[in-house]
């Protein structure tokens, strides 16, 4: 059919409306802890964006306990928990990680679902010798940079209600896996991924040896979406950020960078997203986009001015 769309659009004030009389119940010196690097979320954002969002992921979550319930009842066998998952996809600095973290605290407040995890893929990317052994170190990143299998194996141990889970914990300091260390979750009401490929489906061989995709794991799902100018100029702001801060670390992997001039600077991190970040964006991470159930587009100042949700 000829303008069909799988989405219901909301402009930024339509959706506002959609809070309801859910409360306000961060303040700015909250949103100070949980914003990123050259981020900045207003408490106007967090009730015209965010508090909706909580709201409609409040109902989701509470008809899923109540279907549970239900299940457990006709089978006959006491209630296990069962994690709420929502997935959470994107570009490289696009906001994903500041975005969990704010939705993470709003959806720990609801009474319902006070224990609210939050896992980054990143503790799932090979170490970085393996990387160096199978020449991928160019594709960190990419879904074949991944050990998919020990994902699947803690997304299926997480949705299956066991007592506790544990990933593999990455250093963004040192840019590598940090050996011995694990985060161990514990039966969470609610559990947030937040990852680059977290909506990807394997393709040939790779599909052939998977029958499971991350995914599918999931209840939500939620891409953070923007025109690619200005993902990259998001990104090229933060690098240069990032050269007089943390790449001044001794330990910082890209301490090679510190001491580059903002030219210099300049052009690097633009042929770092040519060479790898634009790429994955374009053949990877963008093409999942419609798979989400919610699409948030951001405009140049990196607020939010549009919501997708499907309603099928």
């Amino acid at each position: 059919m000829n303008g069909f769309s799988p989405y219901v659009t909301f402009a930024r004030p339509e959706w506002a409306r959609l809070r309801d009389a859910t409360p306000l119940t961060l303040t700015d010196a909250d949103l100070v802890t949980l914003r990123g690097i050259n981020e900045y979320v207003s408490l106007d954002e967090v009730v015209e964006v965010y508090l909706p969002l909580s709201r409609l992921l409040n109902l989701y979550v509470a008809a899923a306990q109540g279907l549970h319930h239900v299940t457990d009842t006709f089978l006959g066998r006491p209630a296990r928990p069962v994690p709420y998952i929502i997935g959470i996809a994107g570009s490289v600095a696009v906001g994903k990680s500041t975005f969990a973290r704010i939705l993470r605290e709003l959806l720990a407040r609801w009474p319902n679902h006070p224990k609210v995890d939050l896992v980054t893929t990143d503790g799932f990317l090979y170490p970085n010798r393996v990387l160096e052994e199978r020449g991928l170190m160019q594709r960190k990143g990419f879904p074949e940079s991944y050990d998919l299998r020990r994902l699947m194996q803690f997304m299926a141990e997480l949705k299956s209600g066991a007592d506790q889970v544990r990933a593999p914990v990455y250093s963004h300091l040192v840019y590598d896996i940090v050996p011995g260390d694990e985060m161990v979750v514990e039966q969470p009401d609610i559990m947030l991924v937040e990852g680059l490929n977290v909506l990807q489906t394997p393709d040939g061989a790779r599909r052939r040896s998977i029958r499971t995709f991350v995914s599918d794991f999931f209840d939500f799902s939620i891409y953070l979406d923007a025109d690619e100018d200005d993902i990259e100029e998001w990104y090229v702001a933060r690098f240069l950020t990032l050269r007089d801060t943390a790449f001044r670390d001794p330990r910082s992997y890209f301490r090679r960078y510190a001491d580059l001039s903002t030219a210099d600077a300049i052009g690097t991190a633009k042929r770092i997203w040519a060479d790898i970040n634009g790429i994955n964006l374009r053949e990877n991470i963008g093409p999942t986009r419609d798979r989400a159930r919610l699409v948030l587009r951001k405009a140049r100042d990196h607020s939010f001015e549009e919501v997708r949700l499907r309603k099928i």
